[in-house]
């Protein structure tokens, strides 16, 4: 299992990280050993900032390589929400210094997903959700991404062989921002609970 994610996807989060919406996608990987498959994640010793980023996640469904984008909806079968965790500290100390940030986004338990459930007609227009502690702290829609999914999905496939099984994070909407232990992260499709952690 490959986590293909896809960074500053959302105009205002470009902003509020003092970054120019990029002109083209922007790919990074996580290891499958990020993905947090229990409801609880623990606070990694090497960071002083971690962060949430809630995001609308996609479930590869087949095996592609060089899709196009007119055919690159037929590769995803699901969709969630799901929470891109940032050592957000160790990330703006390697930018500064030139240096790549996979420690501060490919660490374990950086990646975590809700239940999946069937892609709507029209899910683009349909709002997702974060939630911490009972409070929204991100609210985003599909339509709102600078890149379209099957954009997302077609220019992934140019670099990295899909495969079934391989989950696609399409970037962040504004208000991302720290947690600390003891916090409750949920996330929503809609009105739909898709699922929640806790920061231990």
């Amino acid at each position: 299992m490959k986590i293909i994610c896809v960074a500053r996807n959302y105009p205002l989060h470009a902003k509020e990280m003092g970054s120019e919406p990029p002109s083209q996608p922007l790919f990074f990987l996580k290891p499958s050993t990020a993905w947090a498959a229990s409801g609880e994640i623990p606070y990694p010793l090497f960071t002083q900032q971690l962060e949430y980023e809630g995001e609308l996640v996609f479930r590869i469904a087949k095996s592609g390589k060089s899709i196009s984008p007119s055919d690159a909806m037929g590769w995803v079968d699901a969709l969630t929400v799901g929470i891109d965790f940032t050592a957000r500290d160790l990330q703006a100390k390697f930018k500064k210094e030139g240096l790549p940030w996979d420690m501060a986004k490919g660490f374990d338990n950086s990646a975590w997903w809700g239940a999946w459930l069937p892609i709507p007609p029209g899910w683009e227009a349909l709002p997702f959700s974060l939630q911490k502690n009972g409070k929204t702290v991100q609210k985003g829609t599909g339509k709102e991404m600078i890149f379209p999914l099957p954009r997302l999905l077609s220019e992934a496939s140019q670099y990295f062989s899909l495969e079934p099984g391989d989950v696609l994070f399409t970037g962040t909407p504004a208000g991302v921002g720290p947690i600390s232990r003891g916090d409750i992260l949920k996330a929503f499709w809609g009105e739909q609970v898709v699922g929640e952690v806790r920061i231990i």
